[in-house]
């Protein structure tokens, strides 16, 4: 065995301490997009991931999304942003970006999706409110490219329903394929058209808007409800998957679901937002 010089040894102990202090030393924090480029915060910075060239931002602020027999109207704005590579593919995000939380009022509330008329003389007003908000179930298409695939699952809010109260997940997600065209569903629905949106180019920023646009998918089915159970006084009563789906009408076949989306966007090259 090699015995160390006492000084040696002294150094090595000291270069030690010096890097398990760099470990529990706070990471540099990620670049900030440059002042008129803050609403692309969303976009990863070069650090978080040198291949993204362009950074998107877009906000689905009215339409409605329907599956099985609940039509949810989306009244408060949906935002999608993040940045894409330069053949539009490699979709990332940094921890602002993504599909930002939007809660949505869903008709009929508790009791409409649960079929249980007993909770009304259980909870107040504010209690039987049900809200659902879409999130990412899986990486995004590259929304000029169209149709615009965009997984998604839909988190059913309220606390006599779980934390886990989904229609849709990872593995199983509601796939859209938004377009701006016209749409071929299946029977019984017929085909609706949307609205490309107008460009407008700030040279002076360089960054394109887009104003006016109306995305639109009749042709996407919906999975059954998973995760949901019955929730009251903090604790779970029984799994009420199947009181859902029979409210709700799920699962629901392709031909019989629809989304309008009217939506602006934004979009610009990343090294204007992180020069």
């Amino acid at each position: 065995m090699i015995q160390l010089k006492p000084h040696t040894r002294l150094l090595t102990a000291f270069g030690a301490a010096v890097a398990a202090l760099a470990l529990l030393a706070p990471a540099a924090p990620a670049a900030e997009p440059a002042p008129g480029y803050e609403q692309f915060a969303g976009c990863p910075s070069p650090e978080e991931d040198p291949e993204i060239t362009s950074c998107i931002r877009s906000e689905v602020n009215g339409g409605h999304f329907q599956m099985g027999s609940k039509d949810v109207q989306i009244t408060n704005p949906i935002v999608f942003s993040g940045g894409y590579r330069e053949d539009g593919s490699g979709y990332d995000a940094s921890p602002q970006g993504g599909l930002l939380p939007a809660k949505q009022e869903v008709p009929g509330g508790l009791v409409g999706i649960t079929g249980l008329d007993w909770l009304v003389d259980l909870l107040d007003a504010e209690a039987l409110e049900l809200y659902a908000v879409t999130e990412l179930a899986g990486q995004p298409g590259f929304p000029i490219h169209q149709p615009f695939t965009l997984p998604i699952k839909v988190h059913l809010i309220n606390p006599a329903l779980g934390n886990n109260c989904y229609v849709g997940s990872d593995s199983n997600p509601i796939m859209l394929k938004l377009t701006a065209g016209t749409t071929n569903p299946p029977p019984p629905n017929e085909p609706i058209s949307g609205q490309p949106p107008k460009l407008e180019i700030d040279f002076e920023t360089g960054i394109g808007h887009l104003k006016d646009g109306i995305f639109v998918d009749n042709s996407f089915s919906a999975p059954g409800a998973n995760g949901c159970k019955l929730v009251l006084a903090g604790l779970p009563v029984i799994g009420i998957n199947g009181l859902v789906n029979t409210q709700a009408g799920l699962p629901s076949p392709a031909g019989t679901n629809e989304t309008v989306q009217e939506f602006d966007g934004e979009a610009v090259e990343r090294a204007l937002v992180y020069p």
